[in-house]
């Protein structure tokens, strides 16, 4: 367990220490903000409201304000996680190092979870503000960011299995943003066929039916599942190409 929380702390000492982090918190915090100022002036403007719904529901998954910044921000996020260990040339110390793929792999991974975690503590601000003007109910809130760091799971787990198979962070970028890409848009595909047991098959991968059921307070399994089944899935790609690596070291 040290090697893994060593590697960990590493690897958020040199995130927070470069400008990058602070570049992507500062964009992450302007369109969060642009987003939800938006979004509680149009429920704000509206005569007859749905009562099932709120400025924060709409915000955690309810247009696409929330889903299209994650596909850009998640890639930059992840790019640098063991791509840079090789533009650097510091990936065969680490690799030669009586430690095991498997650590590499979890305390890298452990620091990304941190960084998605940074990413969202500014939206608590959000759920202040509302909570001054209307009810924020606490268990429908956890279930809301319970969905989040479910999506955060595979995100950050894609992000790194792209960076650990690609040789620089532009491309590692790339490929994360491909890929979460795709699998978004092969989720929206629920709106658009018409037999209902094809459409549960892309409802249980759509992302949008994912945090609509959480921002609810609907805690479905199915999602926890799959977030869990892809994270996994990732990561065990991830251990097989640094083993790889490891043994060309």
């Amino acid at each position: 367990m040290r090697p893994i929380w060593t590697i960990a702390k590493r690897e958020i000492l040199s995130f927070f220490v470069s400008p990058i982090a602070y570049v992507v918190l500062l964009a992450w915090m302007l369109f969060s903000g642009i987003s939800f100022y938006y979004l509680w002036s149009w429920y704000a403007t509206q005569v007859a409201r749905n009562a099932s719904q709120n400025p924060l529901s709409a915000f955690f998954g309810g247009s696409l304000l929330f889903f299209m910044p994650l596909l850009v921000f998640a890639p930059v996020m992840t790019m640098r996680l063991l791509a840079e260990e090789r533009r650097s040339g510091t990936i065969e110390s680490l690799l030669t190092a009586p430690i095991s793929p498997l650590q590499v792999v979890l305390g890298k991974y452990l620091a990304a979870l941190v960084f998605w975690a940074t990413l969202w503590l500014p939206t608590l601000l959000y759920v202040w503000l509302t909570s001054r003007f209307g009810d924020v109910d606490p268990g429908v809130l956890a279930a809301t960011y319970l969905g989040v760091f479910g999506i955060g799971l595979h995100y950050m787990a894609i992000g790194l299995l792209m960076s650990a198979v690609s040789r620089n962070q532009i491309v590692a970028s790339v490929l994360t943003f491909l890929v979460l890409g795709m699998l978004f848009a092969i989720g929206l595909a629920e709106f658009f066929v018409e037999d209902e047991a094809t459409r549960n098959i892309f409802q249980y991968i759509s992302l949008w039916s994912h945090m609509e059921a959480f921002a609810k307070g609907i805690v479905d399994s199915r999602f926890i599942v799959y977030d869990l089944s892809l994270t996994l899935l990732a990561l065990l790609l991830a251990v097989l190409a640094v083993s790889s690596r490891r043994r060309h070291a």
